[in-house]
């Protein structure tokens, strides 16, 4: 007659072949059950640790859980035919102490196994992270290209990078974040794009030459009826290629909040005269002073005027402008006037307009008006 040992190598050897797995992950279970019908008892805290560590183990060597699931209830039915149960109570206690221990058993080893998946997942969205991060900013273009392969990049090629900005804002475990991510990437297709977030955008980095293309499938993405703010870099080639179009992006995204540029105008390329602009301060603040200061001694202040000449300007004439600010063409053109007599500068004089159409722009991305009233 065969020893105990024997018989619980043979259960384990069976059961394992039965579901083409590794024996190991049956280590000291049979031991358990023969406990278990012996005393009745439960598992040990020592026990049900084991198990976890074991669940773990198997997720770690990509064993599906299912598979584990299925060695450890085929040793459980071995084991009830096949191990003795020495002096035991009644059986219908046995049974339930047996089903109990398996049923523990089984949980255990379905902790460890999520426990382990979960480990995985943050350490790859550490690494993803890590890789944004370096990638957004420039980092070493070596390091990078090794590890773009994994993410969908060829660090080489042009690319575009959009953002959005949001309310609220994006965030890696929002889920109007995993929403429009996914929709980003059903636009797009799922080769050469990736979607993060950073700073509370949402930044798509897409292999594209075509900055006005994926425009208008960020806008498709999120939806018209609520695009939030979009800014759109220009096409940039190789690994420093897309920390260029990101800078060129967000500054798109900035000078369209101090501009009041309209969506569909947050294009890198389009904003470039804007950037020139910005670039002597000394100068725009000069000509910003010299040319609008008068404003300041208009009733309510220099903001309505500026509005004004911000609509004016964007429309291209005075009907349109004054539909745009909700006024009649009588009130607008009297504005125009006022302007006219308080800066010595004719808004409608081709002469006179670039010189206040540049100080609007500059008082725009100065924050002036705040800063006079």
């Amino acid at each position: 007659m065969p020893s105990r040992r024997e018989t619980i190598a043979s259960i384990v050897r069976r059961a394992a072949a039965a579901s083409g797995t590794d024996p190991g992950l049956l280590d000291g279970y049979l031991e358990i059950l023969r406990e278990v019908r012996r005393t009745g008892r439960g598992l040990t805290r020592k026990e049900h640790d084991d198990r976890r560590l074991l669940g773990r183990r198997a997720a770690e060597n990509d064993v599906p859980l299912r598979t584990l699931v299925d060695v450890y209830l085929g040793a459980t039915r071995l084991a009830w035919t096949d191990l003795p149960g020495g002096d035991t109570p009644r059986r219908h206690d046995v049974t339930a102490a047996v089903l109990r221990a398996a049923n523990e058993a089984v949980v255990a080893l379905a902790d460890g196994y999520e426990d382990a998946q979960r480990s995985a997942i943050r350490a790859e969205e550490a690494q993803r992270r890590e890789f944004v991060d370096d990638l957004l900013h420039g980092a070493d273009p070596g390091r990078l290209a090794e590890r773009a392969g994994r993410f969908g990049l060829h660090l080489v090629a042009h690319h575009v990078v959009a953002v959005v900005r949001g309310d609220p804002p994006f965030t890696d475990a929002a889920e109007h974040t995993h929403g429009l991510a996914e929709a980003v990437r059903a636009r797009l297709g799922g080769t050469g794009v990736l979607v993060a977030t950073k700073e509370g955008l949402l930044v798509c980095v897409v292999q594209s030459t075509d900055g006005t293309g994926l425009y208008g499938h960020i806008l498709a993405a999120v939806g018209r009826e609520r695009p939030g703010t979009i800014g759109i870099g220009r096409p940039q080639p190789g690994p420093g290629g897309v920390a260029r179009s990101y800078d060129e992006a967000r500054t798109a995204l900035e000078l369209a909040g101090r501009l009041g540029v309209s969506a569909r105008h947050l294009l890198g390329a389009d904003l470039l005269v804007y950037q020139v602009l910005g670039r002597d301060r000394a100068a725009m603040v000069d000509l910003v002073d010299t040319v609008l200061s008068p404003l300041r001694d208009a009733r309510g202040g220099p903001q309505p005027l500026l509005d004004t000449l911000t609509a004016y300007f964007r429309a291209g004439n005075a009907t349109a402008a004054a539909r745009d600010l909700h006024l009649s063409v009588r009130a607008l053109t009297y504005r125009l006037a006022r302007i006219h007599r308080l800066t010595g500068h004719d808004p409608t004089d081709p002469d006179h307009r670039y010189t206040l159409e540049t100080a609007v722009l500059g008082a725009r991305m100065l924050d002036w008006s705040r800063v006079a009233a």
